[in-house]
């Protein structure tokens, strides 16, 4: 079960993953000589979540924890994280235990397998303590990348946050490749979660030969037949869609690597944007159109160029099926959203009701609209939040397993 932090002081930082450190000194380890204090928030915090399993409530329910506290503590929401932390815990599970170890000949027959969880972050957990974190992202990506969709995108989303804040704690502080560091265990959690989850899905994004700017691209995009079910479901009609693949190849290509994180950028605004609109079709699932491509652009820095493209190819082909996956026929009525247009003024306003309202999705999509805001100055974003925070609100006065979208109906 999740540890409180009332026994928590500074100075006296416990050892969470012993329970050692209430109430008597520790030796404090490396990383935390040289933390400055929202850092030695989101360390702890990383450190609570790792007691935790990546999966909750039997119905396959992402842990997204430490992704949401990476996000608050990030826009000065330190001071909620442990209270927050406290309420989210209750429904989570202990980690799972392994069945069979992953090993380099036999990986490609467990990818996709949930029910070997345990065993892919065994063997990630081997891999930072044996190498650089910067390697093993380097020669695993282009293994999970096409399979980015599986789970919903989970997997890499958190892959995403987690390297974002490690590429922040490098460029502050020098490398924090420790085999005793919580960002270093919270890659492996997160890249053994994606990789259990990976799935691909039908298409090939990297044959486009198509022109259009991902807004244009997106309103291409056709809606699977049956809406009805949760999105796994939805994502298998995609097949048998008609035009699937020619709205697959419909986003204009790119000729550079260099030219990636500014097309991966407007995608991510286009979904932002579309969200306002459109995100009454699937209040939360639609938060990973935008969420998923927004993890992939947070982890370029840290990536070869060679891996640039195929990035983007994947987050397009994950955002394109999550589109026609959850996008409801008709868009809301701009006159209705006024509420929304007219309300959140500042990024920290957005930030500010997120946490307040407490969902995890909310919190996440303020995370990637408020960027949005920052890019393009267009207040639809901040008025996508405010409308995020408020459907998800009426989602679970509904009942949350109903609309999670891996729920029993997958």
């Amino acid at each position: 079960m999740p540890l409180s932090t009332s026994g928590i002081v500074r100075g006296r930082a416990p050892d969470l993953l012993s329970g050692k450190g209430f109430g008597q000194r520790v030796r404090r380890p490396a990383w935390r000589t040289r933390v400055k204090d929202n850092e030695s928030v989101l360390l702890e915090a990383y450190q609570r979540f790792h007691q935790t399993g990546p999966e909750w409530g039997g119905h396959h329910l992402s842990n997204h924890g430490p992704m949401a506290v990476e996000a608050m503590i990030r826009h000065g929401h330190a001071g909620s994280v442990h209270h927050w932390i406290d309420n989210y815990t209750q429904r989570l599970e202990e980690p799972p235990r392994g069945i069979d170890p992953v090993t380099e000949n036999d990986w490609r027959e467990a990818l996709g397998d949930l029910k070997r969880v345990a065993d892919w972050t065994t063997l990630f957990h081997r891999e930072v303590t044996e190498r650089p974190w910067r390697e093993v992202l380097a020669t695993w990506w282009p293994r999970l990348v096409p399979g980015i969709a599986g789970g919903t995108a989970h997997g890499a989303i958190r892959v995403g946050h987690v390297v974002h804040s490690m590429l922040t704690a490098e460029a502050r502080a020098g490398s924090v490749d420790s085999i005793e560091n919580p960002y270093v265990t919270e890659l492996a959690d997160a890249l053994g979660y994606w990789a259990a989850c990976w799935t691909p899905v039908t298409g090939d994004p990297s044959r486009r030969l198509g022109s259009l700017r991902p807004a244009d691209a997106l309103a291409n995009v056709p809606t699977v037949a049956d809406q009805q079910k949760g999105v796994p479901y939805r994502l298998s009609q995609l097949p048998t869609t008609d035009g699937w693949q020619s709205a697959l190849g419909a986003l204009r290509t790119v000729d550079d690597p260099e030219q990636v994180p500014a097309l991966l950028s407007q995608l991510i605004d286009a979904t932002v944007f579309r969200y306002l609109s459109y995100g009454h079709g699937h209040a939360v699932m639609l938060v990973h159109a935008s969420t998923a491509p927004t993890a992939v652009l947070r982890v370029l820095p840290a990536l070869p160029r060679r891996l640039w493209v195929p990035s983007l190819d994947a987050a397009w082909q994950a955002t394109a099926a999550l589109t026609a996956a959850c996008t409801p026929q008709l868009a809301a009525d701009r006159a209705d959203l006024t509420v929304h247009t007219n309300g959140v003024a500042t990024t920290e306003d957005a930030m500010a009701l997120a946490v307040d309202q407490g969902d995890e999705h909310v919190i996440k999509f303020a995370d990637t609209a408020v960027e949005t805001f920052t890019r393009t100055g267009n207040k639809d974003a901040l008025a996508a939040a405010s409308r995020c925070a408020e459907l998800i609100t009426l989602t679970e006065a509904a009942g949350r397993a109903r609309f999670d979208g891996r729920g029993p109906t997958s």
